[in-house]
């Protein structure tokens, strides 16, 4: 694995600037320039993304968190070519022997038996039906989801046993499936919420580069707010100094295309992704970014993060009160609610597959 010098500048495309070492990494290979211009270089000019196909012995993934609103996950991907730089799971490739950096938006993995595994977790004897959010650790409709349509099959398995979904998503792509989500919608099976954290596509182009542009994803919450899904925002991340003034245009916007929930988030930094955001800050806010790191900390007990459950997603002190508080405020002003509740009772298991085939 490389050694992540200071880089010089951002790498057009990609929200990580270098191939930043995992915490397990037990060796670390450094360039030295030896005069002659031989340097090793540690992020070329414009990374490949590439994609390695892997066969899943387990798919559906369980949480008992307090602070989040789903026991169940599937996560047709591993990696995120979206490249948000503030993303949370970016410290997860770390156990892939792969940097959270670079190699977690150009190295990823396609689960292409997700959907044959799902089938089989739901059709056991002892499996419980509750709510799967598809696509939390990585965006379900990222960009190689138009080749591979993982995520799709996954879907018409969710659909045909009628079991109930939600997501969050930063794309547009989710349009695609905007009928069979919507057929769902009439029997209270799914949720869709858009992750929005600025409206400024400038700004958004460099935190999250490979996403849906903001509009693109308004637009996308009106299509399925117009086709009878139910659907909401999350504000997230919440940066002070780079996107918290934009709270309240960012809940307004999303009330006018047809969200009718919303939350947010404050930025959330374990692990490595701590030094992935600052080399971020120092590339593109290098005269806030000691302002913004202070704020933060002041937010997590004087720690860039903190992850006890009930502070890590909101953060604690006057700031993060000022913040909930204009979020509050803004919330029942546009007369946000709570999205229908899903409906686990219409599960119907899926048959065995018989090696006579379906002959009656």
């Amino acid at each position: 694995m490389d050694d992540a010098r200071k880089p010089t500048a951002p790498i057009k495309g990609r929200g990580a600037a270098t191939r930043l070492p995992g915490r397990f990494e037990k060796r670390i290979r450094r360039g030295e320039d030896d005069g002659w211009g031989s340097v090793y270089e540690d992020a070329p000019a414009k990374p490949e993304t590439t994609v390695t196909e892997e066969r899943a012995r387990s798919i559906v993934s369980r949480n008992d968190s307090p602070d989040i609103a789903f026991a169940q996950s599937v996560n047709p991907y591993r990696g995120c070519e979206h490249g948000c730089v503030y993303c949370f799971a970016r410290p997860s490739h770390s156990y892939l022997d792969l940097s959270p950096g670079l190699d977690f938006e150009t190295r990823l993995f396609a689960k292409t038996n997700a959907a044959e595994r799902l089938r089989a977790e739901l059709g056991k004897p002892s499996y419980r039906c509750s709510t799967i959010a598809l696509g939390i650790n990585t965006d379900a409709y990222q960009p190689i989801e138009r080749r591979y349509r993982i995520t799709r099959e996954c879907l018409e398995v969710l659909a045909e046993t009628r079991h109930p979904v939600s997501f969050i998503t930063k794309s547009a792509l989710i349009e695609r499936d905007a009928e069979l989500l919507s057929e769902m919608a009439k029997q209270r099976l799914v949720h869709v919420y858009f992750s929005v954290t600025s409206l400024d596509n400038r700004l958004s182009a460099r935190m999250e580069p490979r996403a849906a542009a903001p509009h693109a994803r308004l637009r996308a919450m009106r299509r399925l707010h117009e086709t009878g899904v139910p659907v909401g925002v999350m504000v997230a991340p919440v940066v002070p100094m780079i996107t918290d003034h934009e709270i309240e245009h960012i809940l307004e916007a999303a009330h006018e295309h047809g969200a009718r929930a919303a939350g947010y988030v404050l930025l959330r930094l374990p692990h490595e992704l701590k030094q992935v955001w600052r080399e971020w800050l120092e590339l593109h806010y290098p005269a806030r970014a000691a302002h913004v790191l202070s704020l933060l900390q002041q937010m997590h007990g004087g720690r860039d993060y903190d992850n006890t459950f009930g502070k890590r997603m909101r953060g604690e002190g006057p700031f993060a009160d000022l913040l909930a508080q204009r979020f509050a405020r803004a919330h029942a002003r546009l007369g946000f609610g709570r999205l229908p509740g899903l409906d686990a009772s219409r599960f119907t298991p899926p048959r065995a597959a018989s090696p006579q085939g379906d002959l009656f």
